[in-house]
Parts: structure tokens; sequence; C-alpha cells
């Protein structure tokens, strides 16, 4: 592809681009690290937790919290864009794909590689969906909504994702040492990838 054919990434076909290369990124990335056996991001220890129990995919699962989570917006008065819509359907089905498709490591060595490739994939996967401007994630979003009514950032986050972490765990859900290597690495990585992609 010419450099001429490139959408430029503040026209709609390039956000478009990054929009949905993000979702597929994100979803492929979930799937890796849930793969790999070793633990999984604090969300999707909760998606796999009630998949368990309900019998559904996590696929589907991720779609249907990503529906309930948008419930709660409605209280702290967030409004969705159409990035948001396609984040709660498309994610899951880019996860479905991806654990229908990727082989079991087999080796912890070759787990710990998923690891390593899931987490990187889901931070240039926010990075490049938060560029492309068009509405927070579903489960973001809450965090925003808490931090309008007074709480940090950085709180807000943990108490999200420390209760989705426990609840995912009591349900059945794989947290380990994946699950901690998610948490250190996930911040800085996405602000590598911000040097590539700037969110402004």
């Amino acid at each position: 592809m010419s450099e001429a054919t490139i959408p430029h990434a503040g026209s709609l076909p390039g956000r478009l681009l990054r929009l949905y290369g993000g979702l597929a990124l994100y979803g492929g990335g979930i799937g890796l690290q849930i793969e790999s056996g070793l633990g999984n991001g604090p969300w999707d220890v909760f998606h796999q937790g009630t998949a368990l129990w309900t019998g559904l995919s996590i696929g589907t699962m991720i779609i249907i919290v990503g529906a309930v989570v948008m419930l709660f917006w409605i209280p702290l008065r967030q409004r969705p864009g159409f990035g948001t819509i396609s984040n709660v359907i498309f994610i899951g089905l880019f996860a479905d794909a991806a654990l229908h498709l990727l082989p079991s490591p087999g080796h912890p060595v070759v787990g710990w590689l998923y690891v390593a490739l899931g987490v990187t994939s889901v931070a240039l996967a926010t990075v490049l969906y938060i560029s492309a401007r068009m509405g927070a994630g579903p489960r973001d979003g809450i965090m925003t909504g808490l931090t309008k009514l007074g709480l940090s950032v950085r709180l807000s986050r943990f108490l999200i994702e420390i209760t989705v972490l426990a609840a995912g765990w009591l349900l059945g859900g794989t947290a380990g040492l994946g699950t901690l290597a998610f948490a250190l690495a996930i911040g800085p990585l996405t602000q590598l990838f911000t040097r590539w992609f700037p969110l402004d």
C-alpha cells in the first residue's frame, strides 16, 4: 500500500481503522492471556468465571457484561459513542475467535510468551482505540463516571478492578502470576505506545 492510499489518522477512515484494528488486537490479547493459563487480566478473570457458571463462551460473557455495565452509565450520566457500541459487540467476538484458533501453549515458556504478547497487544489496542476518539469503552465509562463524583482515576480503577477480580476468582476464573504481570505492565506499555499514537 502506497503512502498516498493510507488513510490519515485524523480522517474518518483512519479513525475507523484505529477503532476496529484496536478492537481486534484487544480481543486477540485477551485470547492469548486466557489461553496461557497463567492468569488473566482482572476483567477477564470475571468474564471467565461467569462463563464457567453460565456455560456460555467467554466472548459472549464479554458482550453481556459490557452491555450490563453500560446500564450503570445512566446514573453516572455517561454518554456512549459509536466506538462504545462497537467495543461491546466486537471485542467478545474477536476474543472467542482467538481462543478458537490459538493452540495450547504446551510449555510454561510458551505460556509466558502468550502472556507477554497478550499484555502488549492489549496495551497497543487501548491506545489505538482511545486515539480513534469514538467513545469510551463500557468499563472505562464507569471509571470516568466515578471520577466525576470526586474519586481519583487511580482509586476508581483500583476499586473496580479489585472487585471484578475477586468476584471472578470466586466464580472460578484464572488468577495468577499472569494477572500480576498484566497489572504491573499494562500501564507502562500503554504509556510507551502513546509515543507512536498520541492520544491528543
